[in-house]
């Protein structure tokens, strides 16, 4: 498994924006050879930002970068540095990768 992380830091009067972006975006994930799942999260709130972090994970880092590489990720990113210029986020997100060395699942999600 490989998990991809990108933090964002954005604007505090502007969240509600940020989240509706987010939650009204085609992402153009479903369907792709190795996708397993796909988390917008709310983080802390700081004086000048609050973070977010997308979560997304894969079957293998081989699966992800084959994704960065396709139209559906041109499609998906098509538009994503337009708001940024508009002062939405405070800085260009940060990406993380991380291949997962151990799962841990609950007793109910092994029967």
């Amino acid at each position: 498994m490989f998990i991809a992380m990108n933090r964002f830091r954005v604007n505090p009067a502007r969240t509600q924006e940020f989240e509706t972006i987010w939650l009204e975006r085609e992402t153009h994930l479903q369907g792709l050879p190795g996708f397993v799942e796909f988390q917008m999260l709310r983080g802390p709130e700081e004086e000048d930002h609050v973070l977010y972090a997308s979560h997304t994970v894969w079957r293998s880092r081989d699966d992800f970068e084959a994704w960065t590489h396709s139209e559906a990720f041109r499609a998906a990113h098509a538009n994503a540095g337009q708001s940024r210029r508009e002062g939405l986020y405070l800085g260009p997100p940060k990406f993380e990768g991380f291949d997962v060395i151990q799962t841990i699942g609950s007793d109910e999600s092994a029967g």
